[in-house]
């Protein structure tokens, strides 16, 4: 990934990349979550898991980092004679791309607010200049 916003500027860039970029997924994520979108049905954790040939607990850590992220849902199935288990599916892209975009205003907000107080600083010459020794 590129150290600067100029140089992220520069490169090409995919929509997964967001992932990534917005919430700091790995590429398990990634692919779990690619799993998730291109299933027919809800997967369990095991069916997650078998699909990217990692361990439950591997797979689990990674659905839990897209359920965190509000790219996942969890939806509970009872079993006709007591018990249940959980299945995952991926969140409508509607709702994850307003979410993305509400993380990139108040991103942008934030940044506004840096470069004014960058501005303010520097115009009034408040900037101390480091201790010499």
């Amino acid at each position: 990934m590129p150290d600067s916003m100029s140089e992220q500027l520069r490169q090409d860039m995919e929509c997964e990349g967001l992932l990534e970029c917005f919430h700091g997924l790995k590429d398990l994520d990634k692919q779990c979550f690619q799993i998730l979108v291109n299933a027919e049905e809800p997967l369990t954790v095991d069916e997650v898991a078998e699909a990217v040939d990692r361990e439950r607990s591997t797979a689990y850590r990674s659905i839990q980092r897209l359920r965190n992220a509000g790219f996942v849902q969890k939806e509970q199935v009872n079993y006709d004679n007591g018990g249940y288990y959980h299945v995952y599916l991926p969140t409508a892209p509607s709702v994850v791309a307003d979410d993305m975009q509400r993380l990139l205003n108040d991103w942008y907000a934030k940044m506004g607010q840096l470069i004014q107080q960058f501005e303010d600083k520097y115009e009034r010459g408040d900037v101390t200049s480091p201790v010499e020794g």
